[in-house]
Formats: structure tokens, sequence, C-alpha cells
């Protein structure tokens, strides 16, 4: 028997950045710490957004215990860097967009386009037709 498979999370807009860096301490190259997508949105929910678990759980059209579990883990990674001092990579995982998502290679900013053509699509900041379509897959 195998195990049921698991849902993708949804998240409404990906993270507005690619990572952090800890500046004004070197500790060598310490191994980033990597924070999933929908850990990011669980952490924007609760303690950005204010909403209960449950509540962000309905957003992200998950159970409320698998919430908790991504928001813990996305705290502890985020506790993990600042106190080790190590860098914050974002990763995809098993994250859901609502509308298609873009990431300008120019500016390196992320944006939606409802609807449109990749090749008809400019980065509404720097105009650059240099973009990745930010895909779950």
């Amino acid at each position: 028997m195998s195990p049921r498979p698991k849902n993708n999370r949804t998240v409404f807009d990906p993270p507005k950045f690619k990572g952090y860096k800890p500046f004004g301490y070197y500790a060598g190259e310490n191994e980033p710490v990597f924070l999933l997508f929908e850990e990011y949105s669980a952490l924007k929910l609760c303690d950005y957004e204010l909403m209960t678990q449950s509540q962000a759980s309905q957003v992200m059209n998950i159970s409320r215990p698998t919430f908790t579990r991504l928001y813990e883990s996305a705290r502890r990674k985020i506790a993990l860097a600042l106190a080790e001092a190590r860098p914050i990579e974002v990763e995809k995982g098993r994250a859901y967009f609502s509308n298609d998502w873009y990431n300008c290679r120019a500016c390196n900013i992320f944006f939606t386009a409802p609807e449109m053509e990749l090749s008809s699509i400019r980065c509404p900041l720097c105009q650059s037709k240099n973009l990745e379509e930010i895909t779950t897959n």
C-alpha cells in the first residue's frame, strides 16, 4: 500500500526576493538555509497578514495540521539562519500558483501577467524580455 499523494499548496504570490545574506559577519562559507515558497507563504500569512493558522490553511488549500508543520518549519529555518549567520535561499517546493508568475533575470523582480504569452511580456520595472516563468514542476 502506497501513501496518499501530497497535494500542492496554493501560493498567491512568490517571495519578492531570491534570498538573504547576513552582512557584517564572516563565518566562512556557511551552507544556505533553503526556505520553500509554501513555508514563506505560511510565515507571511500568519506573521505579516496576522491570520490564524486555520484561516491561513484555508487560503493555502491545505489541512490545518499540514499548515502548522509548514509554519513551524519556516520559523525553525529562519531561526537557524539568524543564529548561525547563514544565507537564506528560496526554493519552489510543492507550491501551486494561483496566477502565472515571472522572474526578470535583469532586475530580479517577480511579477504576474495573467493571460499573456511569455513572448509578448516585458518586465514592468526595467522593460527587459529576459524572463523566467516560475512553475512548480
